[in-house]
């Protein structure tokens, strides 16, 4: 948008024009699947790895998919927990 005066530049964006977005779901992405490797391979290493990205995807880089990720990384975590103490007992 422009002034009356000019090409300068008013800061203020046309209705509807998109927000800019944010920088994608890298990190949230990567830790489902290492909670999803967590159920069957060394879920106390993954689990907690998957963990921890998903929480940094949330609190830092706002991504749309942090609040799946922590929930499939903690199941993945528990999950495989619970499964490696069912099948080594």
């Amino acid at each position: 948008m422009t002034t009356q005066y000019g090409d300068q530049p008013t800061g203020q964006q046309p209705h509807g024009a998109p927000q800019p977005t944010t920088t994608g779901n890298v990190l949230s992405i990567i830790a489902m699947v290492l909670g999803v490797i967590a159920i069957i391979f060394l879920p106390i290493v993954f689990g907690v790895i998957g963990l921890v990205l998903a929480v940094i995807a949330k609190t830092v880089r706002h991504e749309r998919l942090a609040v799946p990720a922590i929930v499939v990384s903690a199941v993945g975590l528990i999950g495989g927990m619970v499964l490696g103490a069912l099948l080594a007992g």
